[in-house]
């Protein structure tokens, strides 16, 4: 089995094995998956932008012609050269493609696979861990370290220092999606751009402000029994081009987070303590809606609502056409349940 973790990931991604030329990446951070997808590609070819050398596949479409990934993996590129193939996965599997690829030998073409938040029993999963020509990387939100890494990272290129105070209001705002906090550091080092220290102004007037269009306000509002609030922001967060499949990735996050508070509770530890301890720390504007949320649910109702959640990604996963659909019930079901206390 060839399921990568930990620093074994940044080892393979840094100089990725030719031995392996059939890379899936899936988890719940599309962002990221996105980010190792570019890179790997990139590295790959001479020239991502010259359709002969990368050819780009729909994962549905596949499924109904599966063989279609073999011969576009052992076509020779007319003018020579490396070649790559991307696959976007869809709901369909195109698995029995991956296992025919695994007992044929490939020269100069990589296949990247990117998936969403794949269960271990996925066909396509299955196929590219037991594959000894395959591997697969899960892309999870960030750590705290490895938030602290990427904030560093885009700082230094850009030749700035930040304040604790900053760094630590940044970090709560960061996270769940690799390429949208990406993005925020980006915009943030260019309105700090010559005043050499980020400082906490700097972080509330840029990062801070995309904030109404972050995912908070509505998982908030969903545990917080406030049915009106989802309504409207998940609106806002469709307008923005947000998949529905994050907002409930972020639900799943908090309702665990909840259920552990909840337990925590039961066994005596202050509230207070779980307001400001703990990863992810939670920002000053959440706490009131946590604190709703705690009051209006046991540990016992809060299992049925990861369970509820846990569903809701499934169908998701196999109705796409209706996944904002079935994202929007299922949050307003969470907020019409959490007025009946208990």
């Amino acid at each position: 089995m060839v399921a990568l973790r930990g620093k074994d990931i940044d080892t393979f991604l840094a100089r990725p094995d030719p031995g392996r030329p059939i890379i899936l990446l899936y988890g719940p951070d599309t962002g990221l998956v996105r980010e190792r997808a570019d890179a790997l590609l990139a590295s790959a070819v001479d020239d991502p932008n010259d359709p002969f050398s990368l050819v780009k596949l729909d994962g549905d479409e596949l499924a109904a012609e599966p063989s279609r990934l073999v011969d576009e993996a052992l076509t020779v590129p007319l003018f020579g050269g490396r070649r790559a193939i991307r696959v976007r996965a869809g709901s369909r599997s195109f698995a029995s493609g991956v296992d025919t690829l695994a007992d044929t030998p490939l020269k100069d073409c990589r296949i990247v696979i990117e998936a969403g938040d794949l269960r271990p029993e996925s066909p396509l999963r299955k196929a590219c861990e037991r594959a000894k020509t395959a591997v697969a990387i899960g892309c999870y939100p960030d750590t705290e370290r490895d938030l602290a890494k990427l904030i560093d990272d885009e700082l230094r290129l850009a030749n700035l220092r930040i304040a604790p105070e900053a760094r630590a209001t940044l970090t709560s705002l960061l996270g769940g999606d690799r390429q949208a906090s990406r993005n925020e550091l980006r915009k943030l080092t260019l309105f700090a751009h010559g005043e050499g220290e980020v400082t906490l102004d700097h972080v509330m007037a840029v990062v801070a402000d995309a904030s109404e269009l972050k995912l908070d306000p509505i998982v908030d509002g969903a545990f917080a029994g406030k049915p009106e609030l989802v309504e409207t922001e998940f609106a806002k967060a469709m307008v923005a081009g947000t998949y529905p499949g994050v907002i409930i990735a972020a639900a799943q996050r908090q309702a665990a987070w909840l259920h552990k508070s909840a337990l925590a509770l039961g066994e005596g530890t202050p509230l207070s303590s779980l307001l400001e301890g703990g990863y992810p720390r939670l920002h000053f504007s959440r706490k009131g809606a946590v604190e709703t949320a705690l009051r209006n649910f046991n540990p016992t109702r809060l299992l049925a609502i990861i369970d509820q959640l846990a569903t809701a990604a499934l169908d998701m996963r196999k109705q796409p056409s209706l996944a904002a659909v079935i994202a929007q019930r299922t949050l307003l079901s969470i907020a019409v349940n959490a007025k009946r206390r208990g």
